[in-house]
């Protein structure tokens, strides 16, 4: 006569579906923070990447504006040689030959009657490649900012990971106790683990 199947109790069946769904959802939510880890991750990267592209680009318009600079600025010792000499046919080539933005500066610093120290030390004189540079300043400063956030996005979903991790933990040793209360201690650890990092996690920024 065939023996009737061992039917295991309510309490034991219910702590056996509540860990196969802690042991699954955690799974997920761990797979998920790795993803979103390695997204930020990439974000970083390119942020980085820009900024030091903007860096680049930023050198080479000073550079071209202190070339620019320097231009104006042997036009303009030559001007006033000829000047102090009285040489007001040289004077006249000389300013033919000023750049567009020198001469706006040199004529706002003769229509203030020459009381600053010189065409240089205007507000109007702005070489070429000056606000290209400040801009690109600007915008590297801002990548890296925005690198350096991203970094610590994906480092935060990193400790999500081994949160989630613990949690998984806790989980597979609550199924291998034969006390009940250990089994419940154990479990009771990963479902308040699990809860606090989802509740985290649902703090946390999302890139797909």
């Amino acid at each position: 006569m065939d023996e009737p199947p061992v039917t295991s109790p309510p309490r034991t069946r219910l702590l056996d579906l509540v860990t196969v769904l802690l042991l699954s959802v955690t799974a997920v939510l761990t797979a998920w923070c790795g993803f979103e880890a390695s997204k930020w991750g990439g974000e970083m990267s390119i942020a980085f990447s820009q900024a030091s592209s903007a860096r680049v680009q930023a050198a080479a318009a000073e550079s071209t504006a202190q070339a620019a600079r320097q231009y104006d600025l042997t036009i303009y010792t030559e001007w006033v040689l000829a000047e102090a000499d009285g040489r007001d046919e040289l004077v006249s080539f000389i300013e033919e030959r000023f750049t567009d933005e020198f001469r706006v500066a040199f004529d706002a610093w003769i229509a203030e009657g020459r009381q600053s120290l010189g065409p240089f030390a205007m507000d109007e004189y702005v070489p070429p490649g000056t606000e290209e540079a400040a801009e690109l300043h600007a915008r590297a400063d801002a990548r890296f900012d925005e690198a350096l956030a991203n970094n610590q996005r994906g480092d935060d979903y990193s400790l999500l990971t081994v949160l989630f991790a613990l949690v998984l933990f806790f989980a597979a040793l609550s199924q291998n106790q034969r006390a009940t209360w250990r089994r419940l201690t154990f479990l009771g650890l990963g479902l308040v683990l699990g809860l606090a990092g989802v509740v985290v996690l649902a703090t946390f920024p999302i890139k797909i």
